[in-house]
C-alpha cells in the first residue's frame, strides 16, 4: 500500500441525544454518549492523496465532563498513513518518520496517535475557529445557561482509522474524566455532515464515519472519590461517611493524608507534574480519606415546606474543582420551590418522573471548589401531601453524585431517627381524643 497523507482538522465539542449501548447503561443518563465524527472535506489528488477532515467530539452526557487538561483522541490507521498537519490539537508524539520522504516532516507518523486538545494561551496560528482549548467539553444541560464550547482540529492523511476511540486526559483513574470507562465501536459510515451557509444553499462533506463511546461504571473501575454524610435538626448527631470509604490511612491503596493541625502544602506548580498526570490526591486526614465529602442536612420544618442545607467539602489539598456539578435524586426535587447560590436543572429522562437534579456554580462566584474549601447551598422544597414524610429516611437523597461519579451512602440503618416516643405520642394524642400543640417536627411528618 502506497503512503497516505492527511490533513486533519479538530473539531466541535457539542450537545445532543443519541444512541447508546446496552453494556454502557447509566440508569440517571440513559441516552448519554461522547460521539465522534470523522468528516473527510476535501481530497488533494496531486498532493499524493492528502485529504483534509474535521473531527467534532459531541459530548451528550447530561452531567459529566471532561476536566483539563482535556481530551484525547487516538485510533489505529488501517495502513501506512501520516498525518502531515494538525490545527485545534496536537499528538502527543511525532513517531518514526525515517520513512517518510521529502524536504518537510509530517506532525506524526505514529501507527496508533495520540492526539491532544490544546491548552489555554495556544497561538491562534494553531487554532481553528471556535477552538475549545483546557477541557471545556461542558454537559447538555447547561446550554441552558451559557452555550458549549467548541473546539475544531485540522490535519492531514487518508481513510478513516480502523478503529477509534475516546480515551481519558489522564492515567490510572487518578482524576474525573466524561470519556474514562467509555466503550467505543468501529467507525461506521453515516450520510455526509450537511451545513447552511445562507439562507438558500447548503453544503456537505465528501464523505462522514462516526464513533460512539457510552459510559460503563464497569469498564471504568476506578476506587470511590466521595462520600455522604447526614444530620437533621431533630437529631444532635451527626452520621459521619462510612469508614475507609476511599482507603483507610496507612493502607497502600489510600491516599496521602495530612493530619488537621499541619498546614496544607504549596499548590504544585502547573497544577499537578505533566500535563495528562495530575498530582496524586493529598487529603485531610480523616476516617472516610474521600477527597470530596457531601453533608445533607434537614434544617428547617415548616408547615407547608421543608429547608436542606448541602455542603460540599474538598479534603484534597492539591486540587480545585473547576466547572464541578453534584447530582441529586430525592422524590421530592420535583417540588423544589428555591435555590440559593446554586444553578439547577432537573434531569427528566424517563417521561415526567421529576426525582433528580443538577447543582453547579454560580459563574465567577462558586463555580470553582477550591482546596481545602467548600461551597454551600440550601434549598426550600414544598411537601406533598400523601408522599413525603420524615419518617423512613425520605428526608434524606437516594443517590448523589459529584463530577459525574457516584458517592458512597452511609448504612440505611443508620439514618438519623425520629426522636425517642415520637410515634407514641402521636398515638396516644390520637386515643384520648386531646387536643394538643405538637412540636413542629411532629406536625406534618
Amino acid at each position: 500500500m502506497g503512503m497516505e497523507r492527511f490533513v486533519f482538522v479538530l473539531l466541535v465539542l457539542s450537545c445532543c441525544s443519541s444512541s447508546r449501548f446496552a453494556d454502557g447503561y447509566d440508569p440517571i443518563d440513559p441516552n448519554g454518549d461522547i460521539t465522534i465524527n470523522w468528516d473527510f472535506q476535501s481530497l488533494d489528488v496531486k498532493a499524493a492523496n492528502t485529504y483534509t477532515v474535521m473531527v467534532s467530539i459531541h459530548n451528550h452526557q447530561l452531567y459529566r465532563h471532561i476536566e483539563r487538561p482535556g481530551w484525547r483522541l487516538s485510533w489505529s490507521w488501517a495502513g501506512k498513513e501520516v498525518i502531515w498537519d494538525a490545527r485545534g490539537a496536537e499528538a502527543t508524539e511525532q513517531g518514526d518518520c525515517s520513512r517518510v520522504g521529502g524536504g518537510s516532516r509530517p506532525h506524526c507518523c505514529q501507527k496508533r496517535p495520540v492526539m491532544a486538545d490544546l491548552l489555554p494561551g495556544t497561538p491562534f496560528n494553531q487554532q481553528v475557529a471556535n477552538c475549545c482549548r483546557g477541557a471545556c467539553c461542558r454537559p447538555s444541560p447547561r446550554t441552558t445557561s451559557r452555550p458549549p464550547p467548541r473546539s475544531r482540529w485540522s490535519s492531514a492523511s487518508t481513510p478513516p482509522p480502523g478503529r477509534a476511540a475516546a480515551r481519558s486526559p489522564r492515567r490510572r483513574g487518578a482524576s474525573t474524566s466524561a470519556c474514562r470507562g467509555t466503550r467505543a465501536a468501529t467507525p461506521p459510515k453515516v450520510p455526509p455532515t450537511r451545513s447552511k451557509v445562507d439562507r438558500n444553499r447548503h453544503v456537505q462533506v465528501l464523505l462522514t464515519w462516526r464513533v460512539t463511546c457510552s459510559y460503563s461504571q464497569y469498564r471504568e473501575a476506578r476506587p470511590q472519590s466521595c462520600c455522604v454524610s447526614l444530620s437533621t435538626f431533630y437529631s444532635s448527631g451527626i452520621v459521619p461517611c462510612p469508614r475507609c470509604t476511599c482507603g483507610c490511612q496507612g493502607s497502600p491503596t489510600s491516599p496521602q493524608c495530612v493530619s488537621g493541625d499541619e498546614p496544607a502544602p504549596p499548590p504544585p506548580a502547573g497544577g499537578g507534574g505533566d500535563d495528562d498526570e495530575p498530582a496524586a490526591p493529598l487529603v485531610r486526614c480523616s476516617e472516610h480519606m474521600c477527597p470530596i465529602r457531601v453533608h445533607w442536612h434537614v434544617k428547617v420544618n415548616y408547615r407547608r415546606y421543608w429547608r436542606v442545607k448541602v455542603t460540599v467539602s474538598n479534603y484534597n489539598l492539591v486540587r480545585n474543582y473547576s466547572d464541578r456539578n453534584l447530582v441529586l435524586q430525592h422524590p421530592n426535587l420535583r417540588s423544589l420551590t428555591q435555590l440559593f447560590s446554586f444553578n439547577y436543572k432537573p434531569l427528566v429522562e424517563y417521561g415526567t418522573l421529576n426525582d433528580t437534579g443538577m447543582l453547579w456554580g454560580i459563574r465567577y462566584y462558586n463555580e470553582m471548589l477550591l482546596q481545602d474549601g467548600n461551597v454551600q447551598t440550601e434549598m426550600i422544597l414544598e411537601k406533598s401531601e400523601g408522599e413525603f414524610t420524615f419518617s423512613g429516611g425520605w428526608a434524606f437523597p437516594r443517590r448523589v453524585y459529584f463530577d459525574g461519579h457516584e458517592c458512597v451512602m452511609p448504612p440505611a440503618d443508620q439514618y438519623p431517627a425520629l426522636p425517642n416516643g415520637a410515634a407514641a405520642m402521636w398515638r396516644r394524642s390520637l386515643a384520648a381524643g386531646a387536643c394538643m400543640v405538637l412540636p413542629s417536627f411532629l406536625a406534618l411528618v
